[in-house]
């Protein structure tokens, strides 16, 4: 019969089997079928600073990146990023061996994991984790041991001591992000210090992933792991300008990392996308170059939309754990008569014409994320203001 094979076995690879349709592509079809107010997936609903749109604009007129660029990204571009380490934290690289340039963060814990990971090797990871991390361990062959960080006075903590216990001769790297999506943690110093303490005395290999690293609220600092004792030599650092200039369609990422880190991300790197985004990495170099009151201005109007509907939230009835860092909120619904987050999800278009995520997307323990849901704030402020009235009018 046509369109027919003469094999039983699935077409789907069996590292990927457990993996279907992400739920970001299920919740935001949902958005557009019911004409709700999307705060499911992380992308803004304005554009990031016009002088950085109208870069990429002179790029593309002055045929800069029209063709393929070099395979570790522009020297432009990862002067910027070595820079930008520089002078934020003080971190040194050098942006011809310590810098790569990838399609978006993704990519690149995507070519880390390919590239430094056998099949066996366990995977430590912050539990709930961004979706991809599960995958990119399974089609690398990794094992993924989860941490869970649970709520303890009002936000999402890590347990110290369940994390070392977790550490076992099969282990090989930890995945860490920070600030955390999709709780909002932000890993302290003594977190981190215990963290970098733990992979030096295992000599664990670490990835990291600081997507939101200047999205931190009231006081909280962001502290790159890689600047503490011991661990520039086996850390592998992700950043991304999507996030930080609102540009999410652009997909420009980086890495940076010691040369044999950076030579062995590239190998797998070189071939999943080879290269990407060739006008978009000559804006980007100009982004990272912006000055100070531009990051400043953006982390004050998200911490003023995040106040906007953690207050809404809190009124509609829902428990609001504290968000430090990143855009998204993570809310209790059991307030409200409520248990599943996947049902309760599915059905929120329809009763408030809102939508969000169940967190327990994010986790192997898909019991412990089963109340949790995942509102993101990165939106105008008149649609956060009728988001929120919405909320307050969910039926019971």
């Amino acid at each position: 019969m046509a369109g027919m094979t003469s094999s039983a076995r699935p077409f789907l690879n069996r590292r990927l089997a457990e993996f279907g349709t992400t739920i970001f592509a299920e919740m935001s079809a949902l958005a557009v079928r019911t004409g709700a107010i999307n705060l499911g997936q992380g992308f803004p609903d304005t554009d990031g600073p016009e002088e950085i749109r109208e870069a990429a604009v002179r790029a593309l007129r002055d045929g800069l990146g029209n063709q393929y660029p070099p395979g570790p990204g522009i020297p432009e571009l990862r002067t910027a990023v070595a820079a930008h380490q520089q002078r934020r934290y003080g971190l040194s690289y050098d942006p011809d061996t310590e810098v790569l340039v990838t399609a978006g963060a993704t990519e690149a814990i995507a070519a880390a994991l390919l590239a430094l990971l056998e099949p066996g090797d366990e995977v430590i990871a912050l539990e709930p984790y961004y979706d991809s991390y599960a995958a990119c361990i399974a089609m690398a062959g990794g094992t993924r041991v989860p941490v869970t960080l649970r709520p303890h006075d009002g936000a999402f903590r890590l347990d110290l001591d369940e994390l070392r216990a977790a550490v076992t001769d099969r282990t090989r790297l930890l995945l860490v992000n920070t600030p955390h999506n999709p709780t909002g943690t932000v890993l302290t110093r003594e977190e981190l210090t215990a963290v970098a303490e733990l992979a030096v005395e295992r000599d664990l290999l670490v990835v990291t992933d600081e997507v939101y690293e200047h999205l931190v609220f009231d006081g909280a600092e962001h502290l790159p792991l890689a600047a503490f004792p011991g661990m520039r030599e086996r850390t592998v650092t992700i950043g991304s300008a999507g996030k930080t200039f609102s540009f999410t369609g652009w997909k420009v990422g980086w890495v940076t990392a010691p040369p044999g880190l950076v030579t062995a991300v590239r190998s797998a790197k070189q071939f999943l996308t080879y290269v990407s985004a060739g006008p978009f990495q000559y804006a980007v170099a100009e982004a990272l170059a912006l000055p100070d009151s531009y990051f400043e201005s953006f982390r004050e109007d998200m911490r003023v939309k995040r106040d906007i509907l953690a207050a809404g939230l809190k009124e509609a009835g829902f428990q609001v754990y504290s968000t430090a860092g990143t855009y998204f909120i993570t809310t209790d619904i059991r307030p409200l008569g409520e248990s599943d987050g996947f049902a309760f999800c599915r059905a929120l278009p329809e009763r408030a014409g809102v939508v969000a995520i169940p967190n327990a997307v994010f986790y192997d323990h898909r019991e412990a994320g089963a109340p949790f849901v995942r509102f993101a704030f990165c939106k105008r402020t008149e649609v956060l203001e009728e988001a929120v009235r919405r909320l307050k009018s969910l039926p019971a």
